[in-house]
């Protein structure tokens, strides 16, 4: 990845913004639904700061020698961080970056994506929060409770969250809901592009808690499962590890 995206918290903290015209504008304006105090570049508190001027160069560097981090429009050479395309609904905030390749690319994604993803999906991002304790007293186990959530929100599942009617469905579920499926999955993969797998292979690298691979599997494959499941390599053609949850066995395709 060219960078982390990262969501910042912003709400009262003091947030630099040089510059006038629209381009400085519409940063303040952002940044105030983030719930940031815009001040000016003297502010000894702020750790970030937004430069909207056509010659930014010495403005940049000066703030970069006092520790903070800044974007600056229209010259991605001198960001720290870019701004991306943004698509909210309640408490989801799905962003767009092209890491300042192009913001029309990105709006454009983001535009397309706004077609997708219903009204009521913040409705169930907040229904889920408020459920929390009784997702924690059904299922203690954190994998158990991962796997039935994942379940539940997977495509056609009873809180698909592309569907309208999600964020009703919540209490019934949460009443019938069923335990996640655990266990082990094994596929054979044949190349190294990671589109190559089928959406079933794809949605059991999503819920692993153990991913076991045999050598030579490529890193781009392997990405596709949770960033915080455990990787095991396996010596060619041995069985499983035991454990709990799910675990996901890849092999390789001799010859």
């Amino acid at each position: 990845m060219h960078s982390l995206p990262l969501l910042h918290r912003l709400n009262g903290q003091p947030v630099i913004v040089l510059g006038e015209g629209e381009a400085a504008t519409a940063k303040a304006r952002l940044l105030e639904r983030a719930g940031a105090r815009i001040v000016g570049e003297d502010n000894p508190h702020a750790r970030l700061a937004f430069v909207a001027l056509d010659d930014p160069d010495a403005v940049v560097a000066r703030l970069k020698a006092r520790g903070l981090l800044v974007n600056a429009v229209d010259r991605p050479d001198l960001c720290d961080f870019t701004v991306p395309s943004l698509l909210e609904r309640g408490p989801v905030l799905v962003a767009v970056g092209t890491g300042g390749a192009s913001a029309g690319l990105a709006k454009a994604l983001r535009l397309r994506l706004e077609t997708l993803l219903p009204a009521s999906l913040g409705e169930l991002a907040n229904g889920l929060a408020t459920a929390r304790a009784r997702l924690r007293a059904r299922w203690p186990d954190a994998g158990q409770r991962r796997r039935a959530l994942d379940a539940a929100l997977a495509e056609g599942g009873a809180l698909d969250p592309l569907a309208a009617g999600s964020a009703a469905a919540l209490e019934a579920w949460l009443d019938g809901a069923q335990p996640g499926e655990g266990g082990v999955r094994e596929f054979t993969v044949r190349s190294d592009d990671p589109d190559d797998l089928t959406l079933r292979q794809a949605r059991w690298l999503g819920s692993a808690d153990v991913v076991a691979h045999e050598p030579g599997t490529a890193e781009a494959i392997l990405i596709r499962a949770r960033a915080d499941a455990v990787r095991v390599e396996l010596p060619p053609g041995a069985a499983a590890p035991e454990g709990a949850g799910l675990t996901v066995v890849i092999r390789r395709q001799s010859g």
